[in-house]
């Protein structure tokens, strides 16, 4: 049984080089009007899978923030404290 091509998505890194190499030949006028038309719709592609690792790398930021997030005290809302607690310490 052959087996299938796993082709690895490149990571942001690679990803954000490989557009600024395609800005920097695209920046040197050597190319052609559809060899410029190519290099546009590759860098439209890079752009699109930056932006898609960016996000993932924001939400997994918000969950793990909002795992460690201390909640502020609202004495209030506490309903541990007793009803005749006190905010005096006596020493």
């Amino acid at each position: 049984m052959p087996r299938k091509k796993t082709t690895k998505q490149p990571d942001f890194e690679e990803s954000l080089h490989a557009l600024e190499a395609l800005v920097e030949r695209m920046e040197s006028d050597e190319l052609t009007l559809e060899e410029s038309l190519q290099e546009f719709e590759r860098g439209m592609a890079l752009t699109k899978q930056c932006e898609k690792l960016l996000d993932e790398a924001e939400q997994r930021v918000q969950i793990l923030t909002a795992k460690n997030r201390l909640e502020p005290f609202d004495k209030a809302s506490d309903d541990t404290l007793p009803d005749d607690f006190d905010d005096e310490i006596p020493f």
